[in-house]
């Protein structure tokens, strides 16, 4: 993590990208246990942890400006929360409750955020390096 108040946005999407690299491995490992008894599959969310944070900080800074409050957010409380899904799938004979069709819808939309933030780190990036050779 880089210390700089010109960073913050690099700095919340490098905590984004550790959330969705976090859940294609979850994805990977439910799609590898679809045909363990009794698992249940697990995912991360990380979505709903950045709102609250985004708001949280409006409301302590008491502004509305997206740079500001991308500036001022806690990158330490910045982190999903993994959990284990009991109740989203019907169980199956063998009591797993992976769907193999769902886990790979999941996986490749995860796949296509992880790009789309990846190519908007790198474009960050470009943009410090045209900053730095004017």
């Amino acid at each position: 993590m880089i210390s700089s108040n010109a960073f913050s946005y690099i700095n919340v999407l490098d905590r984004t990208l550790d959330a969705s690299w976090t859940r294609q491995t979850m994805i990977a490992n439910n799609l590898a246990n679809v045909d363990t008894p009794n698992y249940k599959r697990q995912d991360i969310e990380f979505k709903s942890v950045l709102e609250q944070q985004m708001r949280s900080t409006s409301m302590r800074i008491a502004d509305n400006s997206v740079d500001r409050i991308v500036k001022n957010m806690d990158l330490a409380k910045l982190n999903g929360k993994q959990y284990t899904d009991y109740a989203n799938f019907k169980y199956r004979i063998d009591r797993n409750n992976v769907d193999v069709d769902t886990e790979n819808v999941e996986l490749a939309s995860e796949q296509l955020n992880y790009q789309t933030l990846s190519t908007t780190v790198s474009s960050e990036f470009n943009r410090f390096d045209i900053v730095t050779k004017s």
